[in-house]
């Protein structure tokens, strides 16, 4: 059976981590290890924290000190974590087998199957800001699947590496173009929303950081050596758009 290691980041979310933090409890699969990287949260969200250690019944694991942002801070969870399999969640799982279909689908598609991916939603309060239906496609035309809804093998970090933090954006895009750029390595796909996202990200947060997250999803292709970066930097855009 693999275990799957939930990481969590998380500063001055008391706010939302509860939610969060429920929806990981309500799980029914049996192997999940929970990684959380606090950024020194002057709130009550260490209180939050420690509670859910002591009486989540899961293997709980956590820090809180300074780091150099999310993606810093993601990368200090994946050091930290032992799972075979590896996911973001910093939202909510929309099922309570959500984490057991991510694993089905894996173990359903066979040995190369590096990770799988679900559809998704925003939500501000009660209200759906963005459907995200992922269906399969190709990077290269401007198709993505969703970061908080994307499970990986443990060997995809070996190989590729982690975030890179010099991106304030996209670093999650970067890591991604970066191993589905070759199409050898192949996602399975749960077609239901398995993920319920809070309304906001890092790349959501006001025009000024969408404009950093469009230079930044070109400058990652272009490092990764994809061909038509502007081109498809635009298809990817017109896809988010869509969404709304």
């Amino acid at each position: 059976m693999y275990k799957v290691s939930l990481l969590l980041t998380t500063y001055n979310s008391e706010r939302n981590l509860p939610f969060t933090l429920n929806s990981i409890r309500s799980q029914t699969y049996p192997q999940i290890e929970v990684v959380i990287v606090d950024g020194c949260s002057t709130d009550g969200t260490i209180a939050l924290i420690e509670q859910f250690a002591k009486e989540s019944g899961l293997d709980v694991k956590w820090i809180s000190e300074p780091d150099q942002g999310l993606y810093d801070a993601m990368n200090k969870a994946y050091r930290m974590s032992t799972g075979d399999i590896i996911a973001v969640c910093n939202d909510l799982l929309s099922e309570k087998n959500a984490v057991a279909l991510f694993v089905e689908a894996i173990e359903n598609a066979g040995e190369d199957c590096i990770g799988a991916h679900s559809d998704l939603v925003y939500v501000e309060g009660e209200k759906v800001i963005r459907s995200w239906h992922m269906g399969q496609g190709d990077i290269r035309q401007g198709w993505m699947p969703g970061h908080p809804a994307l499970y990986l093998k443990r060997r995809i970090y070996e190989k590729y590496g982690q975030y890179d933090i010099t991106y304030r954006c996209a670093a999650d895009y970067e890591f991604m173009v970066r191993f589905l750029k070759d199409s050898r390595n192949s996602l399975a796909y749960v077609p239901r929303v398995l993920i319920t996202m809070f309304y906001g990200g890092t790349s959501n947060a006001g025009l000024g950081n969408y404009l950093v997250s469009f230079k930044e999803g070109y400058l990652a292709l272009r490092k990764n050596g994809v061909k038509h970066p502007l081109l498809i930097t635009l298809k990817r855009t017109w896809r988010v758009l869509r969404q709304f």
